[in-house]
């Protein structure tokens, strides 16, 4: 068997070696060549795996340690026999740790407290229920948005996004890229917002309408926005890094416990798929965390703001950061 894998995953080195011919690649540069005698890929984003990858390949299964799946031709892998996966919840716990020190960089920066506050969580998954839990823990009032959510599991407890426009003060979005939330906010959605409202965006880049956003923070439409996720990232428009408060290079996931999740999952996943028994209860082991340093969102957005070609770089650079910041985040 041969496997190719992004050579950015973390703690896979090593764990496919006796079963298969393993090669690790820069992710952005896995091409056809590399895939076409290949069983299985270990990707990350930045690996597009769609028929220009994959066709006339051997390739059977892609396993994607992360989150997202949209940079993965769903539709083209399944009507040619291809299983992939992703890693449901893996990083959680890291973005909502990202989100609670947004909160309060934010709330320290404009002299206001959470307390008493309403946060609209969009998109509540894996991630946006952690986010929930943390926010109520600070005494925000909470509202959810889910359309998905609520047509199956009927509408109590969920509102409507214009609801959430209507009342929240705070807007934090945790939805995947698809074609319904693709520029979910995106030119008229913007200008619904108000001068108080803040605007939070870890889920893509794409979610927001870049350019509108620019639009509503130079003329004060809304008061802060803090993005992680950007359109055409690496690549990220310097005006728009320069107006939104907290900038970072997608590293809201980038806990340590994030990565070891998420590359757990894609070597059990692929286990199943290459009939590796050895490797089917696979994780890995990471020390307990020590002490309880809190997370500081402004290292990051600083670091990127004093270079943002540096994009990849501080992403493939990244610190050890853990998820010891409180029990909602574990």
């Amino acid at each position: 068997m041969k496997i190719v894998c992004d050579d950015k995953i973390p703690f896979l080195r090593g764990v496919f070696e006796p079963y298969a011919e393993v090669v690790y690649l820069p992710g952005a540069a896995i091409g056809a060549a590399d895939v076409r005698d290949a069983d299985a890929i270990v990707t990350r984003t930045r690996t597009r795996c769609g028929r220009a990858l994959l066709e006339g390949s051997s390739v059977r299964a892609i396993a994607s340690a992360t989150i997202g799946y949209d940079h993965i031709d769903t539709s083209y892998c399944e009507s040619h026999g291809i299983s992939w996966s992703n890693a449901p919840g893996c990083n959680s716990g890291s973005v909502a740790q990202w989100v609670r020190s947004v909160l309060e960089t934010l709330a320290r920066n404009h002299g206001f407290t959470l307390a008493g506050r309403t946060l609209g969580i969009v998109g509540v998954g894996h991630v946006g229920t952690k986010v929930a839990a943390l926010s109520r823990e600070l005494g925000m009032t909470v509202l959810l948005c889910d359309p998905p959510r609520a047509a199956a599991e009927g509408p109590q407890g969920f509102v409507s996004l214009e609801e959430i426009i209507d009342r929240a003060d705070i807007i934090t979005l945790h939805v995947p890229l698809d074609a319904s939330t693709k520029y979910m906010f995106d030119v008229k959605r913007i200008a619904t917002l108000r001068p108080d409202h803040i605007l939070i965006n870890s889920s893509r880049g794409e979610v927001v309408d870049g350019d509108a956003l620019k639009t509503a923070l130079k003329s004060r439409r809304l008061l802060a926005a803090a993005l992680d996720v950007w359109e055409n990232e690496p690549v990220i428009d310097p005006e728009l890094a320069a107006l939104v408060e907290i900038a970072t290079p997608h590293i809201a996931g980038y806990s340590l416990d994030g990565k070891a999740n998420g590359t757990s999952a894609a070597v059990r996943f692929l286990a199943r798929q290459l009939g590796i028994a050895e490797l089917k209860d696979w994780s890995v082991r990471l020390p307990v965390a020590a002490g309880n340093d809190e997370y500081d969102v402004t290292r990051d957005s600083d670091a990127l703001k004093a270079d943002l070609t540096a994009f990849e770089h501080l992403r493939e650079t990244y610190p050890v950061r853990r998820e010891n910041y409180g029990a909602t985040t574990k």
